[in-house]
């Protein structure tokens, strides 16, 4: 009985894993609705992913990343991350890993959902002008 409930927990548990295509495809989504969630005009597409990054036995991450101005173009960069971090739970259940080094504005902050199985990477440098990236997490092909 047992041996059954325990393989039964294993395909629940492999089941719940998405593909990197899909948590490719939610990761692209994710960044889009964040700078939506935000106001950001005119977005650009800076890596439209799509691709596989090989990470090894057999799996692999994609990426994404985009940038939008801001309605308000003087509000700082540094401000604009932590906008960001403040719409981020609007968008998915994404939690604070990493908030970088607050003196220097080209050191990102990163969030994480595990759930989802991506990380988002915000990276604004310039006043004005939202910059998120993301990236799943290592994950089967197929």
């Amino acid at each position: 009985m047992s041996l059954l409930l325990a393989g039964t927990a294993l395909t629940a548990c492999g089941e719940e894993e998405p593909t990197a295509a899909e948590a490719g495809e939610t990761l692209k989504a994710h960044v889009l609705k964040l700078l939506e969630e935000v106001n950001a005009q005119n977005i650009q597409i800076t890596d439209p992913g799509g691709k596989d990054i090989p990470c090894g036995d057999g799996r692999a991450k994609r990426t994404f990343a985009a940038t939008g101005q801001d309605i308000a173009t003087e509000r700082r960069a540094s401000g604009l991350n932590e906008v960001m971090v403040g719409a981020s739970k609007r968008v998915a259940d994404y939690d604070l890993a990493d908030i970088g080094d607050p003196n220097d504005i080209n050191d990102a902050m990163t969030l994480t959902s595990t759930p989802s199985r991506t990380s988002l990477i915000l990276q604004s440098s310039v006043d004005g002008q939202y910059s998120v990236r993301g990236e799943t997490d290592c994950l089967n092909r197929l």
